[in-house]
């Protein structure tokens, strides 16, 4: 991929900014499995995670193809974006179907860091990535709307001002379509966290601990209210808004994936060059060399999948099949990549001073997360390929 000028820019003023959190920085907070703030600070101040907002409301009014480089070079310089990343999709949502009341209270001080929009509450214990089969339930009452149910994998509310929250607003069996009767709300956290919360309901937020360092939570509504002015577009139509905003998502942590991997590939070159067993450098072996080499060409030809299907995004087309084979093939090349970076490290890459064993827990997410290899697959043979529903 040739690089614009505006392009190079993007990724030379992300590379200084990284530059300011080596890897020491990033080691105490996944020991700590604390926060980076400081990090998302300086993202905030630099205008990276306002990328996406149009200028009339103080962010960059750049493409999402120039926000798939701002993510990648954060991963390629040995940061995790996994602590800001989802500030960028979910406020997709907000800006295509928000009102202009709304995207003016809410989108300039998202853009100053004012207000963090972090949290995405979809995913639910008893559904999964079944997203139509959600159990969260938002009931119109006068004014407000009272919630109950509880959403899990929902990274960052512990440090998020806001939520963006799916809920059925209609039962299942009362819609027409399977597609209809769930509704988006922007829940303003700071008001309702907490079992008696001056809103008069409750949100509880309960972290769970993972392999990695990742922020994330499962969240319970108990008779929450929020006012029906937290309601984003129509009633019963959240599901069809979510989707663009789905699409956003994998190729941002596409893109993530593929700045993933040529931080493995140079780590593991450079590594390769400079360790000598028996003589000589190890890169200079054929067994070292090979798999080197094959991720680096599997990375080059993910990355050509991700802006790709970032440019169809920009051009207004519908890029579901680009979207999710983006985030297939680069989630394998990274994944591909963090296993040949322990291989050629050995027993260093197990090693926490390296780098590696973090940047691998990490990278493992992508192949399962925000939606896993076997149901792009399923979209693909269905929805591209024309075979048969298998669910």
């Amino acid at each position: 991929m040739t690089d614009t000028d505006n392009i190079s820019e993007i990724r030379r003023s992300v590379q200084a900014l990284c530059a300011e959190f080596p890897g020491a920085y990033w080691r105490e907070k996944d020991s700590a499995r604390a926060y980076p703030a400081e990090f998302v600070d300086a993202l905030t101040k630099a205008g990276f995670l306002a990328a996406l907002i149009p200028e009339s409301y103080g962010g960059s009014g750049l493409k999402l193809d120039d926000a798939a480089v701002i993510m990648e070079e954060i991963q390629a310089a040995g940061c995790n974006g996994a602590s800001a990343h989802a500030q960028m999709y979910i406020m997709n949502t907000l800006l295509i179907y928000g009102s202009e009341e709304q995207k003016q209270a809410y989108l300039p001080r998202i853009a100053t860091g004012e207000l963090r929009l972090q949290a995405f509450g979809v995913s639910e214990p008893t559904s999964g990535t079944d997203t139509l089969s959600l159990r969260t339930v938002a009931v119109r009452d006068g004014d407000e709307y009272v919630i109950n149910g509880q959403k899990i994998w929902t990274s960052r509310a512990e440090y998020s001002d806001l939520m963006m929250l799916l809920a059925r607003t209609t039962p299942r069996e009362d819609v027409a379509s399977k597609t209809e009767g769930l509704s988006i709300f922007l829940v303003d956290m700071r008001k309702v966290v907490g079992p008696k919360s001056e809103a008069g309901g409750g949100m509880t937020i309960k972290p769970i601990r993972t392999m990695m360092n990742h922020s994330t939570t499962e969240v319970f509504f108990d008779d929450m209210r929020i006012p029906a002015s937290a309601l984003i577009g129509e009633e019963g139509k959240g599901f069809r808004y979510i989707l663009s905003g789905m699409n956003a998502e994998r190729i941002l942590i596409a893109a993530e994936c593929i700045g993933d991997a040529k931080w493995f590939i140079k780590k593991a070159t450079d590594y390769a060059s400079e360790r000598n067993v028996f003589g000589r450098a190890i890169g200079q072996n054929q067994g070292v060399q090979f798999p080197i080499a094959r991720c680096y060409a599997q990375m080059c030809a993910a990355e050509l999948m991700v802006h790709h299907a970032a440019q169809v995004f920009d051009a207004g087309g519908n890029p579901g099949a680009e979207a999710n084979m983006a985030k297939l093939l680069a989630s394998e090349a990274s994944w591909a990549a963090a296993d040949m970076c322990v291989q050629t490290h050995g027993g260093f890459g197990f090693a926490e001073e390296y780098d590696v064993e973090r940047k691998f827990r990490e990278a493992r997410l992508y192949t399962v997360a925000p939606i896993s290899t076997n149901l792009i697959l399923s979209y693909l043979a269905e929805h591209v390929l024309g075979l048969p529903r298998s669910y």
